[in-house]
């Protein structure tokens, strides 16, 4: 109440309070609850007391030593001068902001959302008994910075794991963990690259590869991307002085192909003449289910160019911020010392914790739990886009992965369709936001692994309202090979 009249007026500046005993009198309440009041009061900064004189209200109020007027500070800029220098800050100025997915809250776990896993398939009883139990039994190297590098028991569960699962070779001290796989690729960025130097992205590809090479102040090249992968074929002229190859060889992001193996081998051969690098980024290769997951392009190179990338955030979920980089062993002191500078290291128990999930075999018993899921929720979903809905989508069926690519007939926007999907409900994210070049030919990436059957059947009918009400010419149109459309 005191405090309110002085900020409304009603108590002006160095007036004079009654004293305690009066006020307390005055207001039918204990004298003790008054002279807290002006204790407080006087911290805060709104009274001063004067010894034998009183407590008057203080002629300087806090509010006012708070504001900042312009001009008001000597060498201040005016507002329309903060204005210029905010516009050129780079992440306000479409650098960064790209990567940010911008969605309605309503939206956040709607079908068909790509990225997502099957959330209440997730382990998570397990995994917070192993969470409690590193956390009751901390010892001192979960407690206290250890090596940049990770801890090492989970360094050597990841060696072993990708050595059996993904045909990577490597030592357990070639293992570096990171917050997740978009820290690898902006420390493998600002490792091997000087800013203004080339690098050379799948178009479509990835956003956040995009954005973190940007960020590091890379010039980014794009590269078609046809049936077979990247167009290596294509990697000529100019792009000849690129210091990075970013690319999702063993399922690419958001298509779906896969790099055939005589792109894979002519991509090492170009980065060994080229004394050039390759990210690759190996985000959710563990969910094939026609054959066999593809050993990765790692595996393959006999010139140490390759920089395998690898996250939990598709295998478990996205929140435990774990991932990895393998780097050749002549670089590893140079990655150590980097991720020290740049963020000392990932929290140890949760290090701890996935350690012995791998390492107790329950990251391979999920995987393959998940996979059987996926399978199916994948043969669903596109059997249903064939069967009702083959007259306005084309599906690629690349047997792998946790999303589905649907082209639209030529004629149509895929923004305007992901728009009057999300109206209806449905997150299906268009082609063309991946693209820095736009597609001849729209398309919509499908996520099908965190959605029941009942979910996605409901939900590709929801979207079929939307495609058919924006084209009433849409039955004219028969699906043709797109094979030439981004060759």
């Amino acid at each position: 109440m005191i405090r309110q009249a002085i900020l409304l007026g009603s108590l002006r500046k160095g007036v004079r309070l009654p004293s305690t005993r009066c006020l307390a009198t005055e207001l039918g309440v204990s004298r003790n609850i008054v002279v807290m009041t002006f204790e407080q009061l006087l911290a805060e900064g709104y009274l001063q007391s004067q010894t034998g004189a009183g407590t008057f209200v203080t002629n300087t109020l806090p509010e006012e030593v708070l504001q900042v007027h312009p001009g008001s500070v000597k060498g201040s800029r005016t507002l329309s001068e903060r204005s210029k220098a905010i516009k050129r800050v780079p992440h306000l100025n479409g650098r960064f902001c790209c990567a940010i997915p911008s969605m309605d809250p309503k939206l956040r776990y709607a079908p068909f959302r790509y990225g997502l896993p099957a959330l209440d398939e997730l382990p998570l009883d397990l995994w917070g008994r192993l969470l409690a139990r590193h956390c009751r039994i901390a010892p001192a190297e979960v407690a206290v910075h250890g090596d940049p590098g990770g801890l090492p028991r989970l360094r050597e569960a990841i060696a072993s794991y990708v050595g059996a699962a993904r045909g990577v070779r490597c030592r357990a001290e070639q293992v570096i963990i990171t917050n997740g796989s978009q820290q690898a690729i902006d420390l493998a960025a600002r490792v091997l690259a000087d800013p203004g130097e080339a690098a050379i992205i799948e178009d479509p590809g990835y956003i956040g590869a995009r954005a973190a090479l940007e960020a590091a102040g890379l010039k980014v090249v794009p590269v078609r991307v046809g049936r077979d992968g990247l167009r290596v074929d294509l990697l000529t002229g100019k792009q000849r002085r690129a210091k990075l190859v970013y690319v999702t060889p063993s399922h690419q992001f958001p298509l779906g192909v896969v790099l055939s193996l005589a792109n894979r081998l002519q991509l090492l051969d170009w980065a060994a003449r080229n004394d050039a690098w390759i990210l690759e980024d190996d985000f959710d290769s563990e969910y094939r289910y026609g054959s066999k997951p593809i050993p990765a392009l790692q595996g393959l190179d006999g010139n140490c160019r390759v920089i395998y990338i690898g996250t939990f955030s598709k295998v478990l979920f996205a929140t435990l911020r774990l991932g990895y980089l393998i780097v050749p062993e002549d670089l590893l002191d140079t990655f150590v010392a980097a991720r020290w500078v740049f963020d000392r290291g990932s929290p140890l128990v949760e290090q701890a914790a996935l350690a012995e999930f791998i390492a107790e075999g329950h990251l391979a018993s999920h995987i393959r739990r998940m996979r059987a899921l996926y399978m199916e929720r994948r043969s669903i979903m596109i059997g249903t886009i064939r069967e009702d809905m083959g007259d306005i989508l084309e599906t690629w069926d690349s047997e792998a992965g946790m999303h589905t690519l649907a082209w639209l007939p030529p004629h149509l926007d895929d923004s305007r369709v992901s728009e009057g999907a999300a109206k209806a409900g449905v997150y299906a994210m268009p082609l063309s936001t991946f693209s820095i070049r736009r597609p001849s030919r729209g398309g919509l990436v499908l996520g099908y692994a965190a959605f029941k059957p009942s979910v996605i059947t409901k939900s590709l009918k929801d979207l079929e309202c939307v495609i058919r009400q924006l084209s009433s010419t849409i039955v004219r149109w028969r699906p043709k090979s797109t094979r030439r459309l981004i060759a």
